[in-house]
């Protein structure tokens, strides 16, 4: 989705410089070229070497490079990109922007270009809330420099509070959305579910199961990156909000259900929540007390509603393509293709959660897309990469004509 992009990323030295790995990787990803500028102070958090084996580029630290200089490469680097990042971006560095320095080559690099600039910042809350901060922000701002971030959270300093680095997945959504790729979802509207819900047996207890939210977070990252107007609906899971996305937190498959039917028409619904079965009929209102000899008390449980099923129903409000998941731990494919059949749904995208598979909390899957039209097996992805795959096939099945009868 970046295709022919080239991003010049400017790593500044902080502990944050860890995630600038995982950033090249996810842009390489995405189709677009990466070169690096390393500061000092970056080369102390992660190598050159590191950086040039991602990127497959030279790695820029040096700014009297005599072969570079004699080409004047400071000004080259600021020119041949299509967009400069800093990331991450520190309290020193953008101090030296704001500031207008050119002590280094990364300071240089940024004063002479002509392209725009977005940076990542991270520091210590104290330095990040300080009124010099605060204002060369303002300044940059003033300026034209874009932002991302910084989040809140534990930091390694021990301190709670704004000044982590936004994620990689969170910088590339404002990349994109800064170099204006085509958006081909823009003006649908989508829906998806996502995490675990939580059946309340007393204040204290709950019924759940083990879904981190990891692959339906990031599908809805996916369709907000094509353009799409977005509401997520979560479950408790401890995966940050994606990027310009509306989020609806929820515990139980009732609220999960009134959330779903409250978000009004929708173009294309994603199920990707794995909704417990059950709920207990009475739960407690009191904490059920453990007592000595007593047997464990029995719990009647209820069937909870039918989200996947309810959607699919069909209506003037049915939304274009509903899509769900079969999560399953035997017979895979023949339990999704019956489940797609009972459902009503348009997809169904099959994964096995044996334990020994790991999907659940893992960070890659390997599914299968059930439709009426057959099985089509997908290669084994970062969940990401199956998050991007799928908002691409959405994409061009909701730019095809509607049929006159259901499709796929």
């Amino acid at each position: 989705m970046l295709n022919g992009k080239r991003i010049l990323l400017i790593v500044a030295g902080g502990i944050a410089a860890f995630k600038s790995l995982e950033l090249v990787r996810r842009l390489r990803g995405r189709g677009a070229s990466v070169r690096c500028v390393l500061t000092e102070a970056g080369a102390k958090f992660v190598t050159p070497l590191s950086l040039q084996a991602l990127t497959e580029d030279r790695v820029y630290s040096d700014m009297f490079s005599l072969t570079d200089e004699s080409e004047m490469g400071h000004i080259q680097l600021s020119r041949d990109a299509d967009l400069l990042v800093v990331a991450p971006a520190t309290a020193n560095l953008l101090a030296r922007m704001a500031g207008g320095l050119a002590d280094d080559l990364a300071a240089t690099v940024l004063l002479a270009t002509d392209k725009p600039v977005l940076a990542a910042p991270a520091m210590n809350v104290r330095m990040w809330t300080h009124a010099a901060t605060v204002a060369n922000v303002e300044t940059l701002k003033k300026r034209g420099v874009s932002f991302i971030g910084p989040n809140d959270g534990a930091m390694a300093c021990n301190e709670y509070g704004p000044g982590r680095m936004s994620e990689p997945e969170e910088i590339v959504v404002a990349i994109e959305n800064l170099l204006s790729v085509d958006k081909p979802l823009a003006g649908k509207k989508a829906l998806v579910t996502s995490g675990p819900t939580r059946e309340a047996i007393d204040p204290v207890r709950y019924i759940s199961n083990h879904s981190s939210g990891k692959q339906g977070h990031a599908i809805a990252a996916a369709l907000a990156r094509l353009g799409a107007e977005v509401t997520l609906v979560s479950g408790p899971v401890t995966v940050p909000d994606p990027s310009g996305v509306k989020v609806v937190k929820i515990d139980s498959a009732d609220q999960m259900l009134a959330a779903c039917l409250a978000a009004g028409a929708i173009d294309v619904v994603v199920c990707a929540a794995a909704v417990a079965d059950w709920r207990v009929s009475h739960p407690s209102d009191a904490k059920i007390k453990k007592k000595p000899g007593a047997a464990p008390p029995a719990l009647e449980l209820a069937p909870n509603p039918d989200i996947l099923a309810t959607l699919s129903r069909s209506s003037p409000q049915r939304p274009r393509l509903v899509v769900g998941f079969a999560a399953e731990t035997e017979n895979l494919i023949a339990n999704a293709v019956d489940k797609r059949q009972r459902k009503g749904c348009d997809w169904i995208l099959a994964n096995d959660v044996s334990p020994a598979v790991g999907t659940f909390g893992g960070e890659r899957n390997t599914v299968h897309l059930v439709s009426a039209q057959g099985v089509e097996d997908w290669p084994t992805l970062a969940k990401d990469e199956v998050a991007a795959r799928l908002a691409d096939r959405i994409a061009r099945h909701l730019g095809q004509p509607r049929p006159a009868q259901a499709a796929e």
